[in-house]
């Protein structure tokens, strides 16, 4: 049955509700809005936007701009899998069309039309899309992997001797860019700055213009230098592919790769690692064998996907989704975090989704996002590579503490805070080893205290021991292994 609610192109302005009535928080219409104080919580608001209209609710973005937020994950897959009713070219959006949507709209620079594959259609979009597919054909995963281990080691020796860290900003947001810097061709462009001018510019804040700029002088150069000198690397294959791609097309699309890459895998890293930090069955898996790295990210992808929206589709023509009248020009969010809770898909959210790749964190349809085989492996061997080195880690603070920085696009952890023992550098070369963790002093027991003098240490809070170290092993020697084994590991690890 169609919906009796109008038309979001077509919403008569309203008076908004004062504060304190039932109503408030809702724009024009009494439709809910997506920004300000009462959509701090987007997951809550997205389930009782569920219970009101369905599978596809009406909705408002700043400046109370018309939208609808496809909640249902059927409905999400025939959105991204439809091209001849929908098309990422917002061009055809009616608000914008009409002048609602400003050019210093918050959202922008999401939404505004750009030479790139995702906004293109037809043919334009083949030709784009078949350069970067081919020049993403081109990347050795053996040769990714080397570069994701080697970046993950020098990464965890700047703080394993320090017996602390924060995970997000000195893991998650850093790793990455190394890796990406190194796929693009610039591995000399990676530095703190290149991570803080990425962070600032997907943030919006006011220097984000500047920050934005930086970044694309970076690859600005690049361009330059490999039309000039073409190396093998993914920038010069994007260049000397067939489609004949101008330095601007260059350029955004290297834009493109990196900011979409860089937030979505950061996301990715930081969701999976407080996953095993914070969810016991999680970290019990892993520790016996009953799950592996690459299926608790597969499962981290369904419950706490990268973006939580992507903007934006819009409808090419009068047509009908999950119950509602879509007129021609209405704009509507791909939503993975509501679709993949979807009741209809997900009864049981506490469920293990393991071996189930159906969520929508990478899109899908023409426009499905060509990288995440890069992302899947950063977060396989990143994470694997830090819980090898780093087996006792725990929460530094209590797990309500956490706090996320949110947008309609994503929700990005602050800070991961996390303790362990300290443990010694190791060569990036080599694969990880796990280094023993002291064993407790002999003179402990249970229900005294020790007389033996101690050396003062800080004190840990009490989500330190939310997961007690398990009791240690007699001392054991090292199995020899065979050495023709030992050689291929090191050929393997190195991509020779």
């Amino acid at each position: 049955m169609t919906s009796e609610s109008p038309s979001l192109t077509g919403t008569d302005p309203a008076a908004v509700p004062p504060p304190g009535c039932p109503a408030h928080g809702l724009g024009p219409g009494a439709v809910h809005r997506l920004y300000g104080p009462d959509a701090e919580d987007l997951g809550d608001l997205y389930e009782r936007l569920r219970e009101q209209h369905g599978p596809v609710a009406p909705v408002l973005l700043h400046d109370d701009v018309p939208m609808w937020v496809v909640l249902g994950h059927a409905e999400n897959l025939h959105l991204v899998r439809s091209p001849s009713q929908y098309t990422r070219d917002s061009r055809i959006w009616g608000p914008l069309r009409d002048g609602r949507v400003k050019p210093d709209h918050p959202l922008m620079p999401h939404i505004a039309w750009q030479p790139i594959c995702s906004h293109a259609e037809g043919d334009e979009h083949e030709r784009l899309r078949d350069a970067v597919t081919a020049a993403m054909g081109t990347i050795d995963h053996r040769s990714v992997r080397r570069h994701i281990g080697r970046h993950t080691q020098a990464l965890v020796n700047g703080f394993c001797e320090r017996g602390r860290a924060d995970l997000v900003s000195q893991f998650a947001e850093h790793l990455p860019m190394a890796v990406l810097c190194e796929l693009l061709g610039m591995p000399e462009e990676y530095n703190d700055r290149m991570v803080h001018a990425a962070r600032d510019a997907l943030k919006g804040t006011e220097t984000a213009i500047q920050s934005h700029t930086y970044v694309m002088d970076a690859l600005s150069r690049l361009t330059t230098r490999r039309r000039a000198r073409p190396e093998d690397d993914f920038t010069s294959h994007l260049i000397t592919h067939p489609a004949g791609l101008s330095d601007d097309e260059v350029r955004e699309h290297l834009r493109l790769v990196l900011f979409a890459a860089y937030e979505a895998t950061a996301n990715l890293l930081a969701n999976a690692l407080r996953m095993v930090l914070t969810e016991p069955g999680f970290r019990a898996q892993l520790n016996g064998g009953q799950m592996t790295v690459p299926e608790a990210i597969e499962q981290s992808l369904w419950d706490e996907p990268p973006f939580s929206t992507v903007f934006g589709y819009f409808a090419k023509q009068d047509t009908e989704l999950g119950g509602q009248s879509i007129r021609k020009g209405d704009g509507l969010l791909f939503a993975p975090a509501p679709g993949n809770v979807d009741p209809r898909v997900r009864p049981d959210l506490s469920a293990s989704m393991q071996g189930n790749r159906s969520h929508l964190a990478f899109g899908g349809g023409p426009h499905e996002c060509p990288g995440q085989d890069i992302g899947r492996a950063i977060a396989d061997v990143g994470v694997d590579a830090l819980l090898t080195r780093l087996s006792d880690i725990q929460l530094d603070c209590a797990e309500d503490d956490l706090r996320w920085r949110s947008s309609i696009a994503s929700r990005h952890l602050v800070a991961l805070p996390v303790r362990f023992e300290p443990k010694p550098q190791q060569d990036v070369d080599l694969p990880p080893r796990a280094m023993p963790v002291p064993p407790p002093r002999s003179s402990w027991q249970v229900g005294t205290l020790s007389t033996d003098p101690a050396p003062a240490a800080e004190p840990r809070p009490a989500a330190f021991h939310a997961f007690p170290a398990p009791e240690p092993a007699p001392a054991a020697p090292e199995p020899t292994r065979p050495q023709g084994l030992w050689r291929r590991l090191l050929r393997w690890w190195r991509g020779d």
